[in-house]
Order: C-alpha cells, then sequence, then structure tokens
C-alpha cells in the first residue's frame, strides 16, 4: 500500500486529490508542520516535520513524503508525476512528449507561480492580520500578472494543459494557482484559466479532499 505522510492543510492534498481520482489505496500518516507548534520537539507534540521518527524518513524535514514499497519520494509535484507515470491511466502520459509536458508544467508551476501566489495566500488571508503585510501580497500579485496570461493563452484552445483532456498537469498547476484565489482580480480579464480551474474544482475527487482537509485542525 502507498503510504502518504503530511497533512491535508499542506502540499500533500495535491497527492491526496490525484490518489481519489485514481481510487489508489492510500495510508496517510498526518505530520504536521513545526512552525504550527509552540514546541514540536515536546515530548507530548504529535508527529511533526522535526519529528526524529518523521526525519527519518525525510532528512529535509518538509512534508509530503511518499513511500511505494521501497522507494521513497519527497516533493509534492514529483510525487504527483510518478504516480501518474505509475498508475495513471488517462491522467498519466500517453507518449513520450506528453511525460514531458507534464514535467514542463509542474517546474512551470514551481518556478513562475508558486513563489508568489503562495505569498498572496498568506498576506491576504493565511497569516493572522497583525503579520500581514499589504505590499507583500501587492508585489506578488503585479508578478503573477504575466505568468497568469501565458496560463490563459496555453488553456485557451482545449481547455487542459496537456492533449486535450484532464491530466496530472492539471492537478499539479491548478494547486498552485489555487493559493491565488485571495485575489480575484488576478482572473479578471483571463476567461480560459478562470473556466478551466472552475472545472478542476467541480471534481468529485477535489471536492472529496477538500472536505478532508477542512475537517482538519486549522
Amino acid at each position: 500500500m502507498l503510504t502518504l505522510y503530511g497533512v491535508l492543510r499542506s502540499r500533500a492534498s495535491r497527492n491526496a486529490w490525484l490518489a481519489q481520482e485514481l481510487d489508489l489505496p492510500l495510508r496517510r500518516v498526518d505530520v504536521i508542520q513545526a512552525y504550527r507548534l509552540a514546541d514540536p520537539l515536546a515530548a507530548d507534540a504529535p508527529l511533526n516535520t522535526r519529528s526524529p521518527a518523521f526525519l527519518a524518513v525525510n532528512p529535509n524535514g518538509h512534508v509530503p513524503s511518499l513511500m511505494d514499497g521501497e522507494l521513497v519520494l519527497h516533493e509534492s509535484l514529483a510525487i504527483n508525476l510518478y504516480l501518474a507515470r505509475q498508475y495513471g491511466g488517462a491522467l498519466g502520459p500517453g507518449t513520450a512528449a506528453e511525460d514531458a509536458l507534464f514535467g514542463m508544467w509542474a517546474l512551470w508551476a514551481a518556478t513562475e507561480a508558486e513563489p508568489h501566489s503562495i505569498q498572496v495566500l498568506y498576506h491576504r488571508v493565511g497569516k493572522p492580520p497583525a503579520e500581514r503585510d499589504p505590499a507583500v501580497a501587492e508585489a506578488a500579485i503585479a508578478a503573477l500578472r504575466a505568468p497568469f496570461a501565458v496560463l490563459d493563452q496555453a488553456l485557451a484552445g482545449t481547455g487542459w494543459l496537456v492533449g486535450g483532456r484532464f491530466t496530472v498537469a492539471d492537478i499539479n498547476t491548478s494547486e498552485v494557482i489555487r493559493y491565488a484565489l485571495p485575489a480575484p482580480e488576478l482572473f479578471e480579464g483571463l476567461p480560459a484559466l478562470s473556466a478551466w480551474l472552475t472545472a478542476c474544482h467541480a471534481r468529485p475527487a477535489f471536492r472529496r479532499m477538500m472536505a478532508e482537509r477542512e475537517r482538519e485542525p486549522a
């Protein structure tokens, strides 16, 4: 059985969504982020990213991690690319070209979008109000305008990123774009991107994952 380490209020949400899409049997081990705890090394602290037991799985001290037999993987986007290739059916690559495009979009999401979208999330809603910096949020929004235009253009043809169908590329990329939802002004005038994100979030597997995520402590 596959084992996923991480709570759903983390990037493990991407992996849990894909597992739901593929109906994969997945054992999840809740590992909370250490920064959410007053003393992550306390004797009664829950399993967290600084716990020795988790560091034995991922010495980087980040979630998620995946175990599939003897294989141990870190990095949520890479985990999804593996799951799609190994178990993905129509959500996985049908050709070497599609496989390359999946990798391209994962790297695009990680480099062009996520460094900024996560700041939108933090400084619009994620951090306590006293810790939010409107200037950081505005700078992130400005930095996202060009990548969002690129994404909108890429989606304008078929409505999906690769192969004219919903794939792991859409899961990986939409999970990064989701962080920017607290800035609705970013989506104005981008009809293809907006319709695509709505379609991704309408999928039953996404809704099931998010419902489980909402049951976790904030």
